[in-house]
């Protein structure tokens, strides 16, 4: 029977995780290691039970308790906290979700991977941040990963069977979100409410707002090139707002080829749990006919200044993926409570990397997860300097 684990299991891509499983079989089909949640203990309980996990572990201590007693009975251990989510992923499984979002996913993904079995990887802060040590992590043991971002599979997904040497360029997509035809004025007082209302994909709150931003989209701009290895003038973003086709790869002979799906994250996953194979999967086929047209555009580059700070760091390398993502994820804390404006995210972003330009090596390429990990706390600490600042001003 083969084992898994679903890291980050009551969020959308873990429930989607889930969803998938249950439907395989479920507990008979297939054996539950690790679930691992944030604060939703009910539903994670819920879930440890139904497929019989061997553990649950919540990343928030103070959350313990209720887990043991909604677990109780069940024969599932409880645990909780970063160290025991860690402890969590040195359990082996044949396949592991990576769904936790933010940089929390990257050590977790890390001990997996020492097990040699695959890593669906949906946590894109993990290459975004320490991409050639997670791929050579992964070399070394003889693992595998599989991407699952909706882009990052449908690239792995048209490549497969291609010559990657005979590839001119790789074009991820992006909705534009609930922005997208925003005028400036208007988006500088958007709200949390409405950066949250994704027209297309159904997400936890956080990515629908990176998506909102476009920092999504340039967090994944950085994932094409850690994970693939293209240079960067040969990744492309344009705007589709159907979220129909998710990438495409263009080659030397003027040859296009797309990879189209509905806008369920299932899909990915799917190919990811079935892989090698294609395995049934229960999403909405397409019907072309009913849709009618698809449209694409060129992303604006005044109203999403997230996709220019990504090609920087794409160019830089070094340590300014994790800065990058460090200073996202402090601008966006601080967007969500109020203490900085929709437009001021980027600002927080650029200015947080100009002052680590100034104070740190950047361009150092790590050469173990410690040198990630302290960017990513200098980071944090310049990047709420920067936030503090501007709500002062």
């Amino acid at each position: 029977m083969r084992s898994i684990s679903i890291f980050g299991a009551t969020g959308s891509i873990g429930q989607s995780t889930f969803d998938l499983i249950r439907r395989a079989g479920g507990a008979e089909a297939y054996r539950t290691v690790a679930l691992t949640g944030a604060r939703n203990v009910a539903l994670l309980a819920e879930m440890a039970r139904e497929l019989r996990a061997e553990v649950a572990v919540t990343a928030h201590e103070e959350e313990l308790p209720a887990l043991r007693a909604a677990l109780a009975g069940s024969g599932v251990e409880a645990a909780a906290g970063a160290e025991a989510i860690a402890e969590a992923a040195d359990r082996p499984a044949d396949w592991v979700m990576s769904g936790i979002v933010g940089a929390a996913g990257l050590v977790p993904g890390l001990r997996a991977l020492r097990h040699g079995g695959i890593l669906a990887l949906a946590n894109k802060e993990s290459l975004v941040t320490a991409g050639p040590l997670l791929l050579a992590t992964a070399k070394a043991h003889g693992a595998t990963i599989l991407p699952v971002d909706s882009e990052h599979s449908a690239v792995f997904q048209a490549l497969t069977g291609e010559d990657a040497g005979a590839v001119e360029r790789v074009i991820i997509t992006a909705s534009g979100g609930p922005f997208r035809t925003w005028p400036l004025e208007k988006l500088a007082r958007a709200t949390v409410a409405e950066a949250k209302a994704h027209p297309n994909w159904s997400m936890g709150s956080r990515i629908s707002i990176d998506s909102a931003s476009m920092f999504n989209k340039a967090l994944e701009l950085i994932e094409t090139r850690e994970f693939f290895g293209f240079a960067p003038e040969m990744i492309e973003v344009l705007v589709h707002p159907q979220s129909i086709v998710h990438a495409l790869v263009g080659f030397r002979d003027g040859g296009v080829m797309a990879h189209l799906g509905p806008a369920d994250m299932r899909h990915a996953i799917g190919f990811a749990l079935h892989w090698p194979e294609r395995g049934h999967v229960p999403v909405e086929r397409l019907d072309l006919a009913r849709l009618g047209s698809l449209s694409f555009e060129a992303p604006d580059a005044e109203r999403f200044p997230a996709l220019r700070l990504a090609r920087e760091v794409m160019e830089i390398r070094g340590l300014s993926g994790a800065a990058f993502n460090a200073a996202k994820e402090v601008a966006l804390d601080y967007f969500m409570s109020g203490r900085l404006g929709f437009l001021g995210m980027a600002s927080v972003v650029e200015e947080t990397l100009a002052v680590l330009s100034a104070e740190t090596g950047l361009r150092n390429a790590p050469t173990g997860l410690e040198e990630v990990l302290a960017m990513d706390r200098h980071a944090r600490v310049r990047a709420a300097e920067c936030a503090a600042a501007r709500r002062e001003v």
